[in-house]
């Protein structure tokens, strides 16, 4: 009446060491998507950032802190047109400016709110300067003018 614990007792045989459960985990393919996903991302970050392209001015000066909200942004390209937001694709007028703008500042609801001016390089000095007086007409206390580093400095 005695029993085997053999595994290779009666019944059939096994040959060799039969198939055991790898005890290791393969990373290769973990690392193949990781790979793939940092091209990905450093190729589409520059993307998201561009917004209305526009050859800005350089200049020295300072950096602005960061702030908590998104800060409004307002672009004027070299043909005169007005873009407010980076993904806006609807130019605007210069008379369409303040309602817009009145209308952001009301529902964000900041009275100290900052709103960003990009003009391009080759943009009339006279279409940048409305667009400065239709912000400052609109509410907007703190107007900072954005510009491009200079190479060195």
């Amino acid at each position: 009446m005695g029993a085997s614990l053999k595994s290779g007792g009666g019944g059939r045989r096994r040959r060799g060491r039969g198939h055991l459960p790898m005890s290791e985990i393969n990373v290769t393919p973990f690392v193949d998507v990781m790979l793939v996903l940092l091209i990905i991302f450093m190729v589409a970050a520059p993307l998201l950032t561009a917004g209305v392209p526009l050859d800005l001015p350089q200049a020295k000066g300072r950096t602005i802190e960061a702030q908590q909200k998104e800060p409004v942004v307002v672009s004027v390209t070299k043909d005169g047109k007005i873009y407010i937001g980076q993904e806006d694709k609807n130019d605007l007028k210069v008379e369409e400016l303040v309602p817009r703008l009145k209308a952001i500042l009301e529902a964000r609801g900041a009275k100290d709110e900052a709103i960003f001016l990009r003009g391009d390089m080759l943009a009339q000095h006279g279409v940048v300067t409305q667009v400065l007086a239709r912000i400052k007409e609109s509410g907007f206390q703190k107007v900072s003018i954005v510009i491009e580093s200079q190479p060195g400095g």
